[in-house]
């Protein structure tokens, strides 16, 4: 431990995909000593692990990048509209070589304790081997998406077979070729890996608890014409995006779902739909406020569905019909449903017939027994908190952050938790988060966090931390902005309800990155209101 009253560092980063490793090019530009902490043996963060075959982004590639320097965004050519696993990663670490990024990052170093020493003030972070790392201020860029659930399933262990997790897809790909393939798990990777592992494999059985909406991604390469136009429009693109809801340039139909014509509506979804992928979601303005136009939307994706999968009772299976569409993610996929009509692919519905237990030969339902040479986990995440609450983290008087956040989470703006003094955290509960371009989002974020610790350093203040009214007036205000609308009425993860025991809250601000970045900025217009800016002059050593 340092026995110097100067901290080591300004900054300490925890976590190195897109959020960490531009908060590093951040902080230096505004002249702070930087270092990221990353677990992993690369940087890329949820594109570093989630190698799974069809791994895909459901934002289009030119969006999903950075806009922080125009000469790497004419430099850097996109290769299709929804970019894979391997273009991202290899974006990514294009990107920390080009702006020598990686010099700031600790590989394969994993935090596992945060401790705020009220006499210095500073941050000290344990890793895993020990190593000891201090800093002014800790600035947790961990993912929405990084804490890989693990079901507790009966038996879990016992299977003798191969057995991979999607988050976490080994580097050298299992060749399953011949091979009686079960996939556990219906969300973004199970929908997205399905057809690529019923090519491969000889048998491929897909156990499913949750039906999800989906739709054709409708991925195409970009032409050379494409490159040029892009690279035009990006200027207006990129502005139109910081002032919307979603961080794209995505525009809705003019009129309400209920205010149009069945013809109007008709046309409307289909357009929708031909333009691929999540923005389905949103075709109408009211689409997640009235379930009059959100039920016209379900029931166009039912009558496509059926019109695909050719078995009507494993169409009927696929159908959601326990939430409003679009209230979980819509997931994007590139000929999911139609794998249901290949001849090696089975379909288990859980709610029909659950999974007594699973034995070394494979999984026992209460109606079957299935036999199996491998089992695929695509369980999803402990979403938006499990990635922090999986580190010691200890505030001013020892609080506890999980204990903070065991009735849910509570920030201000997103950012910081009451009694975690100089704490920030970057696309956390409380902000827009994944219902945003989490790209251009971080940017925001990491932009005007830097901004208040400039404004902190200029009136000679070295602890930041949030008025405990403000941080439970925001949290209840996204509560009830959630209320307005239509999305929790769905089990999904952004509430927690994928995680046995976890409270039941919506996490994320549903009003959209533009609405989002304008409250940001008022509140630094007011001097930082709801913040609580201090001068604590470190205790002298004994």
């Amino acid at each position: 431990m340092s026995t110097d009253s100067r901290p080591r560092l300004d900054v300490l980063v925890i976590g190195a995909g897109f959020a960490g490793l531009y908060a590093i090019h951040a902080a230096r530009r505004a002249g702070l000593d930087v270092l990221c902490l990353e677990a992993g043996a690369g940087v890329g963060g949820t594109w570093y692990y989630n190698r799974y075959p069809g791994a895909r982004c459901d934002v289009e590639s030119i969006d999903y990048s950075y806009s922080f320097d125009e000469v790497l965004q004419d430099e850097w050519e996109w290769s299709e509209r929804y970019a894979t696993q391997p273009e991202i990663l290899a974006y990514i670490e294009y990107v920390a070589e080009r702006f020598d990024l990686l010099s700031s990052v600790r590989l394969e170093t994993r935090a596992v304790s945060a401790h705020f020493d009220e006499r210095t003030p500073t941050w000290r972070v344990c890793s895993e081997s020990g190593e000891e790392f201090e800093a002014r201020y800790l600035l947790c860029a961990t993912g929405s998406l990084s804490a890989p659930n693990k079901p507790a399933i009966p038996g879990v262990d016992d299977f003798a077979g191969e057995v991979y997790y999607t988050a976490e897809w080994p580097h050298t790909e299992p060749d399953l070729a011949g091979k009686r393939v079960g996939l556990i798990g219906t969300g973004s990777s199970g929908i997205q890996s399905t057809p690529l592992l019923a090519a491969r494999a000889k048998q491929l059985t897909v156990f499913q608890r949750t039906p999800n909406y989906s739709v054709p991604a409708l991925n195409r390469n970009f032409t050379p014409a494409d490159q040029v136009r892009i690279r035009e429009e990006y200027p207006e693109r990129r502005s139109k995006s910081r002032r919307s809801g979603g961080g794209s340039p995505y525009v809705a139909y003019p009129k309400n779902g209920v205010d149009c014509t069945p013809e109007e509506r008709q046309a409307a979804l289909e357009k929708g739909w031909t333009t691929g992928g999540v923005l389905f979601g949103k075709t109408f303005p009211d689409q997640y406020v009235n379930e009059e136009t959100n039920r016209y939307a379900a029931d166009f994706f039912e009558a496509k569905i059926r019109r695909i999968v050719h078995d009507p009772a494993t169409a009927g299976d696929l159908i959601p019909d326990d939430h409003p569409i679009g209230t979980k993610r819509i997931c994007t996929d590139s000929g999911y449903f139609e794998t249901f009509n290949r001849d090696n692919v089975a379909l288990v519905n859980l709610r029909k017939d659950p999974i007594v237990r699973i034995t070394e030969w494979g999984i026992k339902t209460e109606g079957a027994a299935h036999e199996l040479d491998v089992l695929i986990f695509a369980t999803g995440f402990d979403a938006m908190t499990g990635a922090l609450q999986r580190i010691d983290i200890r505030g001013t008087g020892g609080a506890s952050f999980r204990e903070a956040w065991r009735e849910g989470p509570v920030s201000y703006l997103g950012y910081q938790v009451p009694d975690f003094p100089n704490l920030f955290i970057v696309s956390g509960p409380g902000s827009p988060a994944v219902l945003a371009n989490m790209v251009l989002a971080a940017e925001m974020q990491i932009d005007w966090l830097l901004k208040l610790i400039h404004h902190a350093d200029e009136t000679g203040a070295n602890r930041i931390e949030p008025r405990a009214d403000a941080a439970a007036k925001w949290t209840a205000h996204v509560q009830e902005a959630a209320d307005q609308t239509l999305f929790p009425r769905a089990n999904s993860w952004y509430v927690g309800a994928n995680i046995e025991g976890k409270p039941r809250t919506f996490m994320l601000y549903v009003r959209g990155l533009g609405t989002y970045a304008g409250v940001c900025e008022e509140v630094a217009e007011n001097g930082y209101e709801g913040f609580v800016l201090t001068s604590h002059s470190p205790a002298p050593a004994h």
